[in-house]
């Protein structure tokens, strides 16, 4: 690895950087170029050096939804600003601003700490909160755009800091603008949520009512809320750092109201949620039945206690686990008629 310092900018830019410690599924790949950024001073200076070399850009988070298949010929910006911000609040609400770079679990722990409600159901997501409004994160019956005001992005061909309202995102099911017509346009600065005082609290969906009567809670808070979802992922997630992983990989497909009646026929015990005049299907359900839950093929395969997860267990390549995605999609695909989605980025 060597280092450039560009003499007008004042820039340093690493170049052939190992990517292994930046990615939760522990992969190993190299970026030709690389640069973390604090401000949005360096990031435009950085992007102004790519220019200057003709490098594309290739912007990395927490590395949590990404699986790296190659080596990035490219100028990676790591995003790394932080800062955690009360901007106003009214008698109902807090408007809370962050920066792109901090964790998603660090902020709903802030959050937490200090009694702003709405995003507890969304605790233990790995990531930075840069992306999380990029694929409109979502769990346990809640999803960040309930709570979500506005965000500021850097435009990347005029280096504009521009503002996206909820409308202007066009979120959806793990979807948003930036993820199709805005995509690779826009780096995400500063996200802003308006969270609430008073709690509503979703306690209804998955199994926190019951994880809820394990802990001997009565009346539930926000933090015995996040307490359980803590509780519950642990429970079937496995931790990055002892196992590679990206958590969910796939996501939950949805289908008609017909093609779910033709499945529950065979399938009584199949789950579903009925989501915009149609049904959502637990894709970790499908795979599971399918016969992949568990799986291990050497150093790579399907967590033994969560079939959404493909895991490496040391060594193996980005190629070996997008394999294996493969073979899981036309298995469901043959089985049940449902054709399953990514929800890792493949690189």
């Amino acid at each position: 690895m060597s280092i450039i310092a560009d003499p007008v900018q004042q820039m340093l830019i690493q170049e052939n950087v190992q990517l292994l410690p930046y990615n939760t599924f522990g992969l190993k790949a190299s970026a030709s170029h690389f640069c973390s950024v604090t401000s949005v001073k360096e990031l435009k200076e950085a992007i102004e050096f790519g220019r200057s070399r003709s490098l594309s850009n290739f912007v990395l988070g927490g590395g949590s939804n990404v699986l790296f298949t190659k080596d990035i010929d490219a100028l990676l910006l790591k995003i790394d600003m932080k800062g955690i911000e009360l901007i106003s609040e009214t008698d109902n609400t807090y408007v809370v601003q962050f920066h792109a770079g901090e964790s998603w679990h660090g902020c709903v722990m802030h959050c937490i700490e200090n009694g702003y409600a709405g995003i507890e159901n969304l605790s233990l997501i790995p990531g930075n909160i840069g992306a999380a409004p990029m694929q409109n994160i979502g769990a346990y019956g809640v999803e960040i755009k309930q709570r979500f005001k506005e965000l500021e992005a850097l435009n990347v061909e005029t280096l504009e800091v521009e503002t996206f309202n909820n409308t202007d995102c066009e979120f959806g099911y793990r979807e948003s603008v930036f993820k199709r017509a805005l995509k690779g346009k826009y780096i995400i600065l500063k996200v802003t949520l308006e969270l609430l005082k008073e709690p509503e609290l979703n306690t209804s969906y998955g199994a926190i009512e019951q994880e809820l009567e394990k802990l001997n809670v009565e009346e539930p808070t926000i933090q015995t809320v996040s307490q359980a979802v803590i509780n519950i992922r642990r429970s079937k997630l496995p931790d990055p750092a002892e196992i590679g992983n990206a958590g969910s990989f796939f996501k939950n497909p949805v289908i008609s109201i017909e093609d779910h009646e033709r499945i529950k026929a065979e399938y009584s015990e199949m789950a579903a949620y009925p989501t915009d005049g149609k049904m959502k299907l637990a894709a970790g359900w499908l795979i599971e039945k399918a016969g992949w839950k568990g799986k291990r093929f050497d150093n790579y395969g399907v967590h033994e206690r969560q079939a959404l997860v493909l895991v490496n267990y040391g060594g193996a390549k980005g190629s070996d686990l997008y394999g294996l995605s493969e073979q899981i999609m036309k298995d469901v695909q043959e089985k049940f008629g449902v054709g399953l989605e990514r929800e890792v980025n493949v690189i």
